[in-house]
């Protein structure tokens, strides 16, 4: 049982879907929360990525986290009894995957966690409260780096029943196979009257970036500033939409629908760099040879910011900017492996093996 509900998770199940059905030796069962639910959001990642539909759509949009997980907790039990799967596979740090993995361990139905490990220390993150319950209550800990695995083992991990496999990271995967797919597909460049190598990306959708309007404020500056030197493209995430509605905010950048993977991929290969508040889409600049400007004040990617592949900026537009100059003109060597090769098949292995 594959239990997903927002746009990371779509991608990264894609791949691990896509080996599941070519070796057809595991059957996989579909249940998407309903977390993200919009058909910009969700709907076009299956179209696009041919990820098989769900069997199960629990539709939960709630607004709160507790009714949320909540009511994900008590709908996923349900499907759980019904189906009796061997295993329940979760990836990342969401809502879904805080409910998944509950509703699992209670019913002692193992649990795999996909992108284990990770750690921001900011316990003040939902992601964080969500990914550090999952970790202690999974049987295998799929981790995407070698310091999410030195965290688990600082955690007392190594005298917990649960197995710990540093597999690399399984969004590498899905840029690799896709990236490929959306230089025929996409024709957002077009579209938006974009020139090769001069726009930024930017997403912002974290709610310690978007519920303070004084602090979104200070980014939407910050790109407005940008802007003035170089186009800055930012898919607006229904939450921030709704932020700088409220806060009565202006900008002068080009703001988009959220887009699918194709178009975001299709940015992120033509793009000079990018700010987001995003874990994954840090990563993704990565894959695609672009720096990235991070707009929190902290990750739990350390290894891209160690390396001088990212910079983390805040919130303080000042920093934004001196972060955009400090890579305006970099052409540094991407070649450097971090995060492993063929994760999805050594994940399938393991899955294979444990179920």
């Amino acid at each position: 049982m594959t239990i997903i509900g927002a746009r990371p998770q779509f991608v990264k199940a894609a791949v691990l879907s896509r080996i599941i059905a070519e070796r057809g030796e595991l059957q996989e069962v579909i249940i998407h929360t309903g977390q993200h639910f919009d058909q910009n959001m969700s709907e076009v990642f299956f179209k696009e990525m041919e990820i098989p539909v769900p069997k199960y759509n629990l539709e939960i949009q709630e607004p709160s986290h507790g009714a949320m997980t909540g009511k994900m907790l008590e709908k996923i039990e349900q499907v759980l009894l019904k189906e009796k799967p061997d295993g329940v596979v979760v990836y990342g740090d969401t809502n879904s995957t805080l409910a998944g993995a509950l509703a699992a361990k209670k019913l002692h139905i193992p649990i795999a966690h996909v992108e284990a490990g990770l750690r921001s220390f900011n316990t003040k993150m939902p992601e964080e409260i969500n990914r550090i319950i999952t970790d202690r209550i999974s049987d295998i800990l799929f981790c995407p780096t070698e310091k999410s695995v030195q965290n688990l083992k600082k955690e007392g991990y190594d005298f917990f029943p649960s197995e710990i496999i540093q597999c690399g990271d399984i969004m590498k995967d899905a840029v690799s196979y896709y990236g490929a797919l959306s230089k025929a597909k996409s024709k957002i460049m077009g579209d938006l009257s974009l020139k090769k190598n001069h726009f930024v990306l930017a997403t912002i959708h974290r709610q310690e970036t978007t519920d303070d309007c004084s602090v979104l404020q200070n980014v939407l500056a910050a790109m407005d500033r940008i802007n003035a030197e170089i186009p800055v493209v930012m898919p607006l995430h229904p939450r921030t939409r709704k932020m700088i509605s409220r806060c009565d905010l202006s900008y002068n950048f080009k703001i988009v629908d959220p887009l699918g993977y194709f178009d975001m991929l299709s940015l992120l290969q033509n793009c000079s760099m990018v700010l987001t508040d995003s874990g994954g889409l840090q990563k993704e600049a990565f894959f695609n040879k672009k720096h990235c400007l991070i707009a929190r004040s902290e990750t739990e990617w350390v290894e891209l910011v160690e390396n001088d592949y990212a910079v983390i900026v805040g919130t303080d537009p000042e920093m934004i900017y001196q972060g955009f100059q400090k890579y305006r003109n970099s052409k540094a060597d991407f070649s450097k492996e971090l995060y492993g090769n063929k994760v999805g098949e050594t994940i399938y292995e393991a899955l294979k093996k444990k179920f």
